[in-house]
C-alpha cells in the first residue's frame, strides 16, 4: 500500500489527512477525560505518548511510523490541554461533572 501511495505521490496527502483526523479525535478525548477523571488522566496520555513514540522509532514503514509519531505527540499535547480544559470548565465555558468533586 505504501508503494502505491509513494508511486502516485499520495503519501503526504494520506499522512496529512490522517494527522487531521487524529488531532480531531483528541479534542473530545481531552474534554471527556477531564469531565470524568479531572486532570488525573494526564498520566494516561503521557504513557500512551511514550509507548507510541517508541513504536514509531521501531517501525520501518514511513506511513505507519509517521502516524504513530503524530498520535504520540497528540498525546503529549493533550497533557497540556487537560489542564487547560480544567481552566475552561472553571470559567464556565464547559460543563463540570456534578458527580465528581473538584479537588484536582
Amino acid at each position: 500500500m505504501t508503494q502505491f501511495l509513494t508511486d502516485h505521490n499520495l503519501l503526504g496527502i494520506v499522512i496529512g489527512l490522517a494527522t487531521f483526523l487524529i488531532i480531531g479525535l483528541f479534542h473530545p478525548l481531552v474534554i471527556k477525560g477531564e469531565y470524568y477523571f479531572g486532570t488525573k488522566c494526564w498520566w494516561v496520555f503521557a504513557i500512551c505518548g511514550v509507548v507510541l513514540a517508541v513504536a514509531s522509532y521501531l517501525v520501518d514503514n514511513v506511513l505507519w511510523s509517521s502516524l504513530l509519531a503524530v498520535t504520540a505527540f497528540s498525546c503529549f499535547w493533550s497533557i497540556l490541554e487537560v489542564f487547560e480544559q480544567r481552566r475552561r470548565v472553571e470559567k464556565g465555558w464547559f460543563p463540570a461533572n456534578p458527580k465528581r468533586k473538584r479537588r484536582d
